[in-house]
Parts: structure tokens; sequence; C-alpha cells
């Protein structure tokens, strides 16, 4: 606690910031607008902690840094006289920081904010809770709100994570922001202060948890060397609210402890198990619990062992004992069958498990079926498993959506899964209803991001990938938040509060995915990156170490057609589905269109509820996409005198690659499917200068050594 404070009082003594992104959106620069910054400067004279604890000071003292940087003018903090304190007319020209009495509510994590010219009440309903006050009271300002307001807020998700698929060499698995944020070769003895940042940036928006290390586990993060360093780490964020969680190897016991088996119900493997549990309690007494990925694109699990998910999740719960961590077990799981459906194969694995995971026990759930694609229909286990918590996981970093250089504001993705309705109990059981647990009553309730961190100086490369992150935090606090109302947000607080300017940007972040769609994914076609990588248009792709990590596979693109029918034809995978959601996507012409190919395989000349046959709908889809990307270059030129030269200079660059791969996209898709349609392009659009040829051999560049 010491050392943050240290961090923070430093942070106050230096007024000079280089705008490399670094501060994300905690940018407490001086507000331009001199009538909204005198009206807060003549209101406020001081901050008071109503009782004294290290939580109290570090919300006062961030209030007092943000309102130097906003004002300049730095407020004095005092601890209040009389305990009894509170009320508006109790304290002149002050924040009052303070705890609400409610005994029903002195767990939560919310807050109640009162605010009046002249005073300000910051009522946390626990601790923890006044902090995410401090923050959220702190945004109003940088957003340049009224300063007459009343806010009552608790988050609707328990946990709230972020998940690293950080390696212990120092690399990001589906990383593009550089190498991880934790230095382990200097762990324990060095603090980089980023870890500071990194805390008071997730609990501005509400996170509190993070698994620090990546799902394809090694076990040398159940080492006394290792549990050292995630101390130091767990140390740093334990201040801000935020639990470290582990991702495991399940083959541990054997690689670690020397057991001949890691069978999850041979004796010795529960004790050796419960024997580290209290080990890493023993540096860690709030650990917050382990992530597994088992029997997943060959990583170890029970059904080595001819056991289920359920017993291998429910010896690790049997291993936390009467401590307070949980078992967050992944269903990610899809065997390689040339003949069958990879949507379905976590369904079919987990659903005759419903109701034998232990109480500790939730299960996290891929937004969609597949992996991750830019456009999914909602996982069919969502509104399926009442008797097993169900976890959301969404990707912040974007591997398919781009990496680093194109920009893609993914909380309408997001929001898109969780307002689907999964009619689980009638109308209105949205998948966000299902994981805050309303619909079944979830004890445990988890949304997971896996995170876009890293070491580049603005942490995400991209400096519109912050916003991701920023998304996924503020939806998992309140999933109810419009993504426009978020974008306007981040804006504000990172890039600039002028309205006109502000209004642009967050037109081109909404537009954003729909136009990567357009030239990449449309009509819900899917899974068609580059091998490996996962970068760039790669249709053809019909060999690779398994069937489903082929394009071919999920296009099934030929003469007579294109689509993946799971409706019966090729699977019957729409059936997993509620009646209500079948009716919706089993009618090619009714449909959203969107989710088309998805669910149906039709024929070139198909006419489509648009007026337009299959073939042309697609290409000129793909054709607009484009020309999008030039028009976000338009906007995002007319906002240079809007925008500082760092981060201007850096998305103009990124953009231009954009535009340059949009077309490599188009070209790709439009060069390859038309073997199968031999139908020409609409009269409106163009052929591209490059044959297929070309594009095949630029693809084959990035396999190159």
């Amino acid at each position: 606690m010491k050392r943050v404070l240290l961090f923070l009082f430093l942070i106050s003594c230096s007024s000079v910031f280089a705008d490399d992104g670094s501060r994300l959106w905690l940018k407490y620069d001086l507000i331009k607008d001199e009538v909204y910054r005198k009206s807060l400067v003549k209101s406020y004279n001081q901050i008071v902690i109503q009782f004294e604890s290290d939580k109290a000071k570090l919300a006062a003292k961030e209030i007092q840094i943000a309102f130097k940087g906003l004002t300049g003018k730095e407020l004095q903090i005092n601890l209040a006289s009389k305990p009894e304190l509170g009320g508006f007319n109790s304290i002149k020209k002050g924040i009052l920081l303070t705890i609400g009495t409610d005994k029903s509510e002195k767990e939560s994590e919310g807050f109640r904010i009162q605010s009046q010219k002249g005073s300000s009440l910051i009522i946390g309903k626990s601790e923890q809770g006044l902090i995410y006050g401090a923050f959220a009271f702190i945004r109003l300002i940088q957003m340049q709100g009224t300063l007459d307001f009343t806010i009552n807020e608790n988050p609707k998700i328990q946990v709230r994570m972020l998940n690293h698929w950080d390696n212990a060499n120092g690399t990001v698995e589906r990383g593009y922001a550089g190498s991880s944020i934790w230095k382990w070769f200097e762990l324990p003895y060095r603090i980089d202060p980023r870890y500071i940042d990194y805390a008071r940036a997730n609990a501005s928006i509400g996170i509190n948890a993070a698994s620090i290390n990546n799902v394809n586990a090694s076990s040398r993060f159940l080492t006394a060397e290792y549990l050292e360093k995630i101390k130091a780490v767990a140390d740093v964020l334990r201040p801000y609210g935020i639990k470290v969680f582990i991702s495991v190897n399940f083959r541990s016991p054997r690689t670690l402890g020397g057991l001949e088996t890691s069978d999850p119900l041979d004796p010795g493997v529960r004790k050796w198990w419960k024997d580290k549990t209290d080990e890493i309690h023993q540096y860690i007494p709030d650990f917050g619990g382990y992530l597994v990925k088992a029997n997943s694109e060959g990583e170890p699990g029970p059904q080595d062992y001819g056991r289920t998910h359920a017993d291998g999740a429910n010896m690790l719960a049997d291993a936390m004992g009467d401590h307070e961590g949980i078992v967050i077990w992944r269903a990610f799981v899809y065997d390689a069958d040339p003949d069958g459906d990879r949507f379905r194969e976590a369904y079919d694995q987990f659903k005759p498990l419903d109701g034998t995971f232990d109480k500790k026990v939730i299960v996290q759930v891929k937004n969609g079926p597949i992996d991750f694609m830019p456009r999914e229909p909602f996982h069919p286990m969502f509104g399926s498993f009442p008797e097993t918590p169900l976890a959301m996981e969404f990707q912040i970093t974007q591997e398919y959506l781009g990496h680093s250089t194109h920009l893609n504001y993914l909380a309408p993705m997001f929001k898109e899964c969780l307002d689907s309705d999964t009619y689980a109990e009638g109308k209105g059981s949205t998948v966000a209803k299902v994981i805050d647990g309303s619909v079944h009553g979830y004890p445990i309730t988890v949304m997971a991001g896996v995170a876009n961190t890293g070491s580049d100086a603005n942490w995400t490369g991209h400096p519109f990938g912050q916003a991701n992150w920023y998304a996924f935090g503020r939806l998992a606090w309140d999933h109810t938040l419009s993504s426009e109302k978020i974008a306007n947000e981040w804006v504000k607080q990172t890039l600039t509060n002028d309205s006109e300017a502000s209004q642009k940007i967050v037109g081109l972040m909404m537009n954003s995915l729909p136009a990567y769609i357009n030239y990449t994914y449309p009509l819900g076609l899917h899974h068609m990156m580059g091998e490996g990588h996962h970068y760039g248009p790669q249709p053809w792709l019909e060999k690779s170490g398994r069937p489903d990590w082929t394009s071919v596979y999920y296009h099934r693109a030929a003469k007579d057609g294109i689509g993946f029918d799971r409706n019966g034809g090729i699977s019957n995978s729409l059936k997993l589905y509620a009646p209500e959601v079948i009716d919706s996507w089993g009618n090619p012409d009714k449909m959203d269109l969107n989710y088309l190919f998805w669910f149906h395989h039709l024929s070139w000349d198909y006419k489509l509820s648009t007026g337009k046959t299959v073939w042309d709908e697609l290409m000129s889809r793909y054709y607009s996409g484009p020309e999008e990307v030039k028009e976000f270059q338009k906007t995002w030129d007319s906002l240079k005198s809007e925008i500082d030269i760092e981060t201007y200079e850096n998305v103009k660059g990124r953009l231009a690659i954009q535009y340059k791969e949009s077309l490599w996209w188009r070209d790709a898709c439009y060069l390859y499917f038309k073997q199968y349609s031999g139908m020409p392009l609409p009269n409106s659009l163009k052929e591209p200068e490059r044959t297929l040829q070309d594009v095949i051999e630029l693809e084959q560049i990035y396999h190159l050594r």
C-alpha cells in the first residue's frame, strides 16, 4: 500500500506528460473550457475522509491528483473531525468520502454519489465501492458533466476478469502490443510502475480480477519461484480490489510432483492439488482461484484418464476446500471430426454434465460456438444450463479482427451477444441475464475478457484498442450500457472533449466493426483467415493439422453455392437453440442476413430479401468495406486540429494499412469464390488488377522463415 501511495505522489509532482497513450483514459489534463474549470475551482476546496482506511486514502489521493490536473487547483485531504459527519449541510465546498450504513449492502462493491454545487458525497457501499465511486466521480468531471446529480450503481457481474495469455518467457499468445506487461525475470525484486497504472486503469472501469498467465499453461507458474513473483503482483493489485487467478496445466502433478498420473480420481493427485492450493494461499491469502483449459487443442485434461470435465473441475474445487477461491473451467473443446460440426462440440460434451459440477465451479463459455469470429451467433450453451453457472468469455485482443492495424471498436459485438434472447425462460431471457444470474439464479457470476495489453507505451498497439479494454470493463460492470455511451465516455476522456469532434469519432467507432465484417466475413461467413497467424485472408485453405482448422470446412463454397447448412443438411446444430431462435434463423428469406451462412447453404443465384442474388449481395458487401475505410480516413483527416499529433499520426498510418488490407481481403475472396459462382461482378463494381495467384502469394509471405 505504501508503494502505491508513493507512486500516486510522484504522479502528482509531475505536470508534464508525453502524450504517448500510456495514461489510457486516465488523462488528467487541464480542462480547456475555462467556464467549467472555474466552476469546479469555485465549488470545491477540500476532500474529506469520514474514516481512516487505506482504500479511503487511495480514493482521496486519486481525486486529488485528478482535480489538480484537470483544474490546476490542489485540494487538501482532511480527516473528518466528527465521525458522524454526513449530508450536504455538514460539508461546504468539499468532497466527502464515506461508507453507507445499510448493513444489507456492506458486501456490495456499489456506490452512490450525490452532488450539488459546493459539495459532493461519494458513499461506498463497502470500502471497495468507495474506490469505484471515486473513479466514477472523476469520469464525470473529465467529461465535463453537470455538478448537480445523483448516481446509484451496483455491478451486475460478481467477477469481472481479464484473462492474460502471457507466457513465462515474456511473450503473449495472440498479443499485438509488444511483450508481456509482467516482467517475470525482474520480479519479485523490482516492481514495474506500470503494474500500478494497470491496477488504476482496471479499477476505474470496475475490473476486479486478473488471470495473469496463458490458458495454454506452463506448470512453472505453480513453482515456489513463480508463486513468489505472483505474490508481488498480487500485493500491487490488491489495494485496488483486484484478485489474482492462475491458469494451470492439468498435468502438473506429474511434471512438478513426480507422480505417475494426473488422474483426478487418484488419491495422490487429489492430495497434491490440495497441498498446492494451500501453498498458494500462503503467498496470496485472497487468491481468486484457478482457470483451466483442459482436453482442448492438445492440452492435457481429465479425459486423458477416461474421466469427465466435471471430474477434473470438482477435484480442483475440492482442493480449494474452505478457501474462498473458485475454479473456472473453460468449455472451449472440440474433436477433430471431418464429418462433424465444431459448432456443437462443447454443447455435446458439457450438456450431460449439467448439475454435476461442484458449487465452486463455473464453466466459462466463449461468446460464440466457433472461436471469437468477428460475428457469431450466441453460443447454444447459454440458456441451456440451468444447473451449472456459465461465465462469458469475450476476446478483447483482436485475433481475428485485424490485430493492431485495423480500427475495430468491439462494444457492438459484445452487446450483440449480450442482448441476444435465448428464450430459456421465455422472452427476455437474454444472454446477459443468463450470465448475471437473473435467469437461472447462478450463485457465481463471471465475465472474462482475453486481454489486449502489452509492453507498448500505449498498452494496446492501436490507440483505439484501448477503447475495447475500456468497453469490456464498463459492460462487465453494467451490461445495459449502450455501445455509443461507452464510446462517448472513452473519446471524451482520451482524445477530445470537443462536441463536434467527439461525435465524429464516436460515429467512426460505431461503423468500424460493420465495415470490417463487410470486407472480411459478410453474410455470416467465418474462419477464413491465414493459417496459424490468423491475419489476412486464406479462403482457399483446405489442408491443415485437422479439418476444422481449414477454411473450406466452414464456407463450403462449391458450384452449387456457399454456406454451412446447420439446419439439417450438414448438421442439425440450429436445433440446439430454443424454438423461437430456430424460427428466427431457420428461414433464409426472413432471417437476419448477418447470420445467413452460419446456418444455410444457398445457391449463388438465390434471391435474398434485399432483392439481390447471393452473389451480388456478397460482392456488394465485399466492395463496400474498403470504401467505408476510405471514409474513416477522411473523417480522421478532418480531426487533425483536435487530436494530439502523436496519436493523430499513429492512427492515420494504421488506417492507411487498414485500407490496403481491406482491398487484399476483398480481392482474395472475390477471386477465389468467382471460381465457383462463375458469375460476373455487379455492373457498378470494377475487376481487381491482380490475380488469384497474386493474392495467394501475398498470404504465403507470412509463412516464410
